[in-house]
């Protein structure tokens, strides 16, 4: 069982404030996802070739094209913005 430290050091880290309730759910909730990552670690996947998985799967990747927009759509969603700096939308500096 993950202790209630533990869930509260993952939830600081993530910027969450959480009840003490939550933290106890939290708890419960999260030794369940260790317990079946747990299980998926068990399991003997030694004759599965990655090319299997790959052919399966496809490639899930789309092409990156801009879509352009009409100045008035623009604009109506810069004016829903907080903040904006001419044409784009301002935010907070995430790396110094």
């Amino acid at each position: 069982m993950i202790s209630k430290d533990q869930v509260i050091k993952i939830a600081n880290l993530a910027r969450l404030d959480l009840s003490q309730a939550e933290i106890e759910k939290m708890q419960k909730d999260l030794a369940g996802i260790l317990d079946y990552i747990d299980q998926l670690n068990k399991v003997d996947v030694s004759g599965v070739e990655l090319e299997e998985i790959e052919s399966i799967l496809g490639n899930a990747f789309r092409e990156d094209t801009p879509v352009s927009q009409a100045p008035e759509t623009i604009e109506k969603m810069l004016s829903q913005a907080p903040a904006r700096e001419g044409d784009h939308i301002k935010v907070k500096e995430i790396l110094t």
